[in-house]
C-alpha cells in the first residue's frame, strides 16, 4: 500500500461489523483494517471526511482486538498504557501538551510489538505537530484514505442514516436525494437530519415532497 475509521454517535446508531457497507470508496480501508498483521511497523492511519465511517471501522477493529480506544483531544500529557492494541481517534485534535505522551506511546507499541490505529480527517502531513520526532514518525505511517461516497455507498449511507432513526424510506426517496444533494457524507447526514426534524415539527410524512421543499429552500 502506498504511503499516502468520534465518540459522539447518536443513540441507536448501528456500529457492528455487519452494519458496515463496503464499496469502492472504502474497500481498501476495510481490507487493511481487517489485516493489521500487514501494516508496516504495525501502525495505520484511516483518513477521510467527517461522517465517512472512520469511527465505525475503528469500532470494528476494537471489537476484533479488544483495543484500547482514546480520543486524541483528551489524551493526557502523562498518558501510559500496557495495552497491545491502541486506537487514537481524531489525531488532528492532539494537544501540543500531549505530543510527548503520543511519541512515547508510539515508541512503546513499536518496541513491544503492539499495534496502533489512528483516525483523522487528513493525512499526517497535514497535522499540526510541533514535536519533530513525533511528526516524522506520524508522517512515516501508512495511510488508507476513504474517498467521497460512490453511488452504492451513498445509497447505503442514506438508508443507514434513516434506519438509525427507526425509519424506512421508500427507495424512490433515496434515489431522489442522491440526485439532489452534494456527494458527501456530511450532506447525506444533513439532509436526513433536516427531514427528520421537519417531519417532527410539521407532522408531514418524510417523502419526496418534503425533501423538495427543504432542498429548494
Amino acid at each position: 500500500m502506498a504511503d499516502q475509521l468520534t465518540f459522539n454517535w447518536p443513540t441507536g446508531v448501528a456500529l457492528g461489523p455487519n452494519d458496515f457497507f463496503v464499496s469502492g470508496a472504502n474497500a481498501q480501508a476495510f481490507a487493511m483494517l481487517t489485516a493489521p498483521q500487514s501494516w508496516p511497523d504495525r501502525k495505520l492511519v484511516v483518513a477521510g471526511p467527517k461522517g465517512c465511517g472512520k469511527s465505525h471501522l475503528a469500532r470494528i477493529f476494537q471489537i476484533q482486538t479488544d483495543a484500547l480506544t482514546v480520543d486524541a483531544g483528551s489524551l493526557a500529557p502523562d498518558f501510559q498504557t500496557d495495552a497491545k492494541f491502541v486506537i487514537v481517534e481524531d489525531m488532528e485534535n492532539l494537544p501540543q501538551a500531549s505530543e510527548e505522551a503520543m511519541f512515547h506511546l508510539h515508541n512503546h507499541l513499536r518496541n513491544t510489538g503492539g499495534t496502533l490505529l489512528m483516525t483523522a480527517q487528513t493525512a499526517p502531513t497535514r497535522w499540526s505537530i510541533a514535536l519533530p520526532d513525533l511528526a516524522s514518525r506520524m508522517q512515516a505511517t501508512t495511510v488508507t484514505q476513504i474517498d467521497n461516497p460512490d453511488d452504492a455507498l451513498l445509497s447505503a449511507l442514506i438508508m443507514k442514516l434513516f434506519s438509525d432513526r427507526q425509519m424506512m424510506p421508500k427507495p424512490a426517496l433515496v434515489q431522489y436525494l442522491m440526485t439532489r444533494i452534494e456527494r458527501s457524507f456530511a450532506a447525506a447526514a444533513d439532509i436526513v437530519n433536516q427531514l427528520d426534524d421537519a417531519a417532527l415539527t410539521t407532522g408531514r410524512k418524510i417523502n419526496k415532497a418534503l425533501a423538495a421543499d427543504l432542498l429548494d429552500n
